[in-house]
């Protein structure tokens, strides 16, 4: 059974969708370990009461990204640790685990990649009064979400939308295809 790690940095709802989704059956995989990089993040509780270990870190007690990034390629390597699922982790990834994680690093982002990269997809695409955005399932590379693209699913924008109801139209769509698209993925 393939191990997972799930790096978060907020709330850890798609943390608790792919848990959800091993508990029920529908994805063959360990969730092995929660990294977080904010210290009191409420995904932090959730893999708390899910009993699943967690590596939480302030990247400012670091003098650079390659000495946490070393700390934890430690620990996922002990954990023996074969996929990296990022889930509303909000840094981009370094060499020390691009390399030996390549092909193996997965991330979901609130849009149709190339539109709308980086921080608040949301809002980028609210200020932009586009029709329609979407879920991205991407590897990840050294950019900033211009990995490899596995699938992508559209929402549309109606013209009353707000950040709010738009943000609930996507996570809906991202906790049901991101552990589906997993399941895919490690059993390919």
């Amino acid at each position: 059974m393939k191990k997972l790690a799930i790096f978060a940095s907020g709330s850890g709802s798609n943390f608790q969708a792919i848990v959800d989704a091993v508990k029920a059956g529908k994805l063959d995989a360990e969730v092995s370990l929660l990294v977080c990089d904010k210290p009191g993040a409420f995904c932090i509780e959730r893999a708390s009461t899910e009993e699943i270990p967690s590596f939480v870190f302030n990247p400012k007690e670091y003098a650079s990204k390659a000495d946490y990034e070393t700390e934890l390629y430690e620990k996922l390597k002990e954990l023996e640790i074969d996929i990296i699922v990022l889930a509303g982790y909000m840094r981009l990834i370094g060499p020390v685990l691009l390399t030996p994680y390549e092909g193996k690093i997965v991330n979901i982002h609130p849009s149709l990649l190339p539109a709308f990269p980086g921080k608040d997809a949301i809002g980028q695409a609210l200020a932009a009064k586009v029709k329609e955005t979407g879920v991205t399932i991407h590897f990840v590379d050294s950019g900033m979400d211009t990995g490899p693209i596995v699938v992508q699913q559209s929402v549309s924008i109606s013209e009353t939308e707000t950040r709010e109801s738009l943000q609930a139209k996507i996570q809906k769509i991202e906790h049901e295809l991101y552990p589906s698209v997993l399941q895919k993925l490690l059993h390919s």
